[in-house]
């Protein structure tokens, strides 16, 4: 008889099998040492005298199974506490989100009548300065600071203006036609 040679298949399922077994073994004694750490230690077989006629677990069966209990009920315990503390501690953290919210609103609405109230006095200051005599005028922004009286300026009526800018010193009213003109120049177009 001639002997076939072992196709791919056979060999493939052959080398499968041998992985299979060879994982088995690897991964079976650190499974049974893990194992033996977690559940506690029972009897195989119940000594010699030590089993009841009706079948009742031992002494030493027992005792290892309520210490099991009482170590899972410790356990327990342990875990209720700290979901406790976690649902304590998450109330706390809503309760500071809302004092941190209503802390900004109210610090939104602090800086709202900051800039109205500081917008109203330029506002007051632009009706003074218009309403002087242009030369006294000119004489209060020769004092100022080119980007200081650039501000007033720029918000005053085109006529009031011109005039205060007449009574101006040339160096003066040139540095404050400056600023007026670059203010937006820095301003994106697109």
């Amino acid at each position: 008889m001639t002997q076939r040679a072992p196709s791919a298949l056979g060999i493939l399922v052959a080398m499968l099998f041998l992985s299979a077994v060879l994982r088995l073994a690897i991964g079976a004694g650190p499974a049974l040492a893990e194992a033996e750490d977690i559940l506690p230690e029972t009897p195989q077989a119940l000594p010699e005298g030590r089993a009841d006629c009706d079948g009742a677990v031992s002494g030493e069966l027992l005792a290892a199974l309520e210490a099991r209990e009482e170590r899972l009920t410790t356990r327990e315990s342990q875990l209720a506490d700290r979901m406790q503390a976690l649902r304590v501690a998450e109330q706390e953290v809503r309760e500071h989100l809302e004092q941190l919210r209503a802390a900004e609103e109210s610090l939104e609405a602090t800086i709202a009548t900051a800039e109205t109230a500081n917008d109203g006095d330029i506002t007051s200051l632009v009706s003074v300065y218009e309403g002087m005599k242009p030369a006294e005028a000119a004489a209060l922004f020769e004092e100022m600071a080119p980007e200081f009286a650039a501000g007033f300026m720029a918000r005053m009526r085109p006529d009031a203006a011109a005039a205060i800018m007449a009574g101006l010193e040339p160096a003066t009213a040139h540095s404050i036609s400056v600023v007026i003109a670059g203010r937006n120049a820095r301003v994106p177009t697109e």
